[in-house]
């Protein structure tokens, strides 16, 4: 039985829960064939890598995917692969980044969308005001795609600054929509056409529907998973060896076995590399033996999360060799899929000049008081895109305890997934969450929460707030924003806006701040008096 609160008021001594969750600049293209717009800077091809012998080599932080299954087939027997026929590698040149020689002092740069002042600086190494510019520059908003920068040159030693792969194709961009894998799976016929796993929450899938899953939990593009599994381990067109079906990807860790573990890995390598790039948090990159390389300050998100990807499995040649754009990773991710930057002519950018969020309100009933658990941490695992915030009901005991109080909907739209504690819903209404504002809720309780398909209005009711999907240690929700398939950080250019309470950074994740109107909310998950926030009858 769930306690019946009629109304809860700042006299009352509450209990609350404390939570915590862990749910595990753009190029853009040109019109015709990708050729720099101007002479470009040479980058040096042989990247020099730091030695820190004093240092171990990091050991990648495990996520918590669901316990090992219990498989409920046979493995296969593997056999020899066989000689393999991909389609012929596209001649489209990949393009290099738009950046050139001033002088010996100075580069020019060309921005590039989501690029901030504050993130460009961190990037090249200088100081905001020493970036100069013709146009006006917003200290704090994005910077208008292709306006010129003039940056002093500090950096000497960095990655090659040649872009590898668009935004778009990292992402689960508007470019995915109707991509089908299982198609793609039977037409390659390899042993992913074939390969079915069991999974603690949804039993035997085949092992395309794993990929799509892990796609869109995490907003990554499947056709990259796809030509990742094909590079690493030759699922996709071949018979892979009895280690590499284990281990697909090619992370060796025994907690770490099997597709859908192996694939969550390489989802928040990528998130890492796509997100702290590009919000500043990252500027280097560090090798399996300790060594380190700048990356160079130039690249796209999408580049810098495929450099990153394979600094954590390769270094020296090996890893020089899969980042090269015209026989590496990227040559079979053509073969396989085509073009790349041709898909991304028809969607980016993907953050477009004068985007704003739309209006959002509390995610919860008026006059209930909650708490503010969870300042800007992570979307969907635990690294990646600080896009979610985490909000505690107020209730007579903590831990996971049931509640008769509501989530609702921040603003309208449509529910197009549901799941375990999920919820996501499409602001603009098409159907496809990798178009336009998408919220994702989670740890919504199963019992009365919202269907598939229906169209909910600003504060109607979506479900209780539990402990279902992903890990928590306490009743809350979870929300974060997704725009054209790209989580959105809670912070920075396009902050979370909940009814003028507005998502600042904390030190670290999950702390942070809400301030509106002259106060401010603490983040806390030991829900004190300072992590107090209430939807009043005066807001939204």
């Amino acid at each position: 039985m769930r306690s019946i609160h009629a109304a809860l008021t700042f006299s009352l001594i509450l209990v609350f829960i404390a939570s915590s969750c862990a749910t595990t600049g753009y190029w853009i293209p040109p019109s015709s064939p990708p050729t720099p717009a101007a002479p470009v800077v040479e980058l040096p091809t042989q990247i020099p890598i730091k030695p820190q012998p004093t240092e171990p080599p990091p050991t990648p932080a495990p996520t918590d995917p669901p316990p090992p299954p219990t498989p409920t087939e046979p493995p296969l027997s593997p056999t020899t692969p066989p000689t393999v026929s991909l389609p012929p590698v596209s001649s489209q040149s990949t393009p290099t980044a738009e950046i050139e020689a001033v002088e010996s002092s100075s580069i020019l740069y060309y921005a590039q969308a989501a690029d901030t002042l504050p993130v460009v600086a961190v990037r090249f190494g200088v100081e905001p005001d020493e970036i100069t510019s013709t146009e006006p520059i917003p200290p704090t908003a994005f910077i208008n795609p292709g306006q010129l920068l003039i940056i002093p040159r500090r950096l000497q030693d960095t990655t090659s600054s040649q872009q590898l792969i668009p935004d778009s194709e990292v992402v689960f961009s508007p470019s995915t929509i109707g991509f089908d894998a299982n198609a793609f799976a039977r037409e390659a016929g390899g042993y992913l056409s074939t390969k079915r796993e069991w999974l603690k929450s949804s039993g035997v899938q085949t092992a395309a529907d794993v990929i799509m899953r892990v796609a869109a939990e995490n907003s990554i593009n499947p056709r990259l998973l796809l030509s990742l599994l094909e590079y690493q381990s030759g699922w996709v067109y071949g018979q892979p060896s009895p280690q590499q079906i284990k281990y697909p990807i090619g992370y060796i860790d025994l907690n770490e076995e099997g597709l859908y573990k192996q694939l969550v890995w390489a989802v928040n390598q990528l998130s890492i590399g796509y997100y702290d790039y590009r919000e500043g948090r990252m500027t280097e990159i560090r090798f399996p033996d300790g060594s380190s390389a700048r990356l160079a300050p130039d690249l796209n998100a999408g580049s810098a999360a495929l450099q990153y990807f394979f600094a954590q499995l390769y270094q020296g040649q090996r890893w020089q060799e899969a980042v090269d754009p015209e026989n590496g990773f990227m040559a079979l991710h053509r073969r396989m899929f085509g073009d790349p930057w041709e898909r991304a002519r028809t969607v980016e950018p993907l953050y477009p000049p004068g985007i704003t969020q739309p209006p959002l309100i509390l995610p919860f009933v008026k006059n209930w008081l909650w708490a503010y658990t969870g300042g800007p941490h992570g979307a969907w695992e635990l690294d990646g895109a600080y896009a979610a915030l985490d909000f505690a009901p107020g209730t007579m005991s903590s831990g996971c305890v049931e509640t008769d109080t509501w989530a609702v909907a921040s603003a309208s739209g449509l529910v197009v997934r549901t799941g375990t504690g999920l919820v996501v819903i499409d602001l603009d209404g098409d159907g496809y969450e990798q178009t336009g504002w998408v919220l994702v809720y989670m740890h919504l309780e199963t019992d009365e929460r919202i269907q598939l398909g229906e169209w909910v209005a600003t504060g109607d009711q979506l479900g209780h707030p539990s402990c279902e999907g992903g890990h928590s240690t306490g009743t809350h929700i979870h929300l974060a924003r997704k725009f054209n398939g790209e989580w959105v950080p809670a912070d920075g250019p396009l902050p979370f806006n909940l009814g003028g309470w507005i998502a600042h950074n904390g030190a670290a994740a999950y702390k942070g701040t809400l301030t509106r109107d002259g106060k401010t909310v603490t983040a806390c998950t030991c829900s004190n008096a300072a992590s107090f926030v209430t939807r009043t009858d005066e807001d939204p």
